[in-house]
């Protein structure tokens, strides 16, 4: 009985550490990307809020829970309402599956750093990230605004799409790995990254990744020289808020995954596993950035022939590929 509840305090305090930290860190990634995307753009970027600008995130959250939350009139108030939060919540839900630390032994108890083993994690990631779709959608559909619902519909498919090549992308990786486990793949990884002998694997998963975030160059849900402000035109306030929330969190999920799938995870030289995992995922998160502030937006025609036309043919040819060296390594 005390073994259970221990457990249970265990789990209760990975629980707000991950929750407290992924906020935390979505709400700071805000202020980062503003300050790289202005010294990309030779102007300053946040710098009146506190010392450096580093209390800017509290005065947009203050900012967004004192603005007025207003609704259409003929929108349909209950799916308008809830749609935000399908998003944020989802995106806070993979990372319950990610590993981000080597286990911690505590007066000879192991901790796994990791809310959740699950040995379906990686299809538990992408059942989620799949639900996301769904706030896009419903807030775009519910608002009874042309725009918004031609935003909702853009983000439907692009995010339909690009799981497929998401997922196909993984393929080898499992292969590699032979498990769903995230815990396993990252200690699959152990002699090298599966970067090293799955490059297209982790361009396409890259490519598709950011596609799933709606970030640029694939930010057609929320094209504002098209459709004002997309899926979310109709949203104020602290609902506005959360689909940023959702947005910045997906950033970070994302690339954790890319971290545990490609970059070995935690694993990595002198420094502390824990600090290796977070220089991955912020260095991939940086790289993100750093696309919004170099490329151009695509054509939606273009979105979709790059979904449909290279990444997915790409990936099964890397599924057989893949398959066809295991076999003849194992012969």
């Amino acid at each position: 009985m005390t073994a259970w509840i221990t457990g249970c305090l265990i789990l209760l305090l990975k629980l707000g550490i991950v929750l407290v930290g992924l906020l935390l860190l979505a709400a700071y990634l805000v202020l980062a990307e503003r300050k790289l995307l202005a010294r990309l753009q030779i102007r300053l970027g946040p710098n009146r809020a506190g010392p450096l600008g580093l209390m800017q995130p509290l005065a947009d959250a203050v900012k967004l829970l004192t603005k007025e939350d207003l609704a259409p009139a003929k929108a349909d108030r209950l799916i308008f309402l809830l749609a935000p939060a399908v998003v944020a919540a989802t995106a806070l839900l993979i990372f319950a599956v990610v590993p981000f630390g080597q286990d911690w032994v505590i007066g000879g108890r192991r901790i796994p750093l990791v809310v959740a083993d699950l040995n379906v994690g990686l299809l538990y990631a992408l059942a989620l990230s799949s639900i996301g779709v769904y706030g896009v959608a419903l807030g775009g559909w519910s608002s009874n605004s042309k725009y918004a619902l031609l935003g909702g519909i853009r983000g439907a498919a692009q995010m339909i799409s690009y799981e497929l090549s998401l997922g196909l992308a993984l393929v080898p990786v499992v292969m590699l790995a032979g498990s769903f486990s995230l815990v396993e793949i990252v200690a699959a990884q152990s002699r090298y990254p599966f970067l090293l002998v799955q490059p297209l694997s982790f361009l396409i998963f890259f490519v598709s990744a950011v596609a799933e975030t709606k970030r640029i160059p694939f930010d057609l849900p929320e094209a504002e020289n098209e459709l004002v402000a997309g899926y979310h035109t109709e949203y104020s306030g602290m609902r506005f808020g959360l689909f940023f929330l959702g947005e910045y969190v997906t950033m970070v999920v994302m690339g954790s995954l890319v971290a545990v799938f490609f970059l070995g995870g935690w694993r990595g030289p002198w420094l502390p596993p824990l600090v290796w995992f977070f220089l991955k995922v912020l260095g991939v998160v940086f790289f993100m950035i750093w696309m919004r502030g170099t490329l151009p937006r695509l054509r939606y025609d273009q979105l979709m022939h790059l979904g449909w036309k290279l990444l997915v043919p790409l990936a099964l040819l890397n599924i057989v590929v893949t398959g066809a060296v295991l076999l003849l390594l194992r012969a």
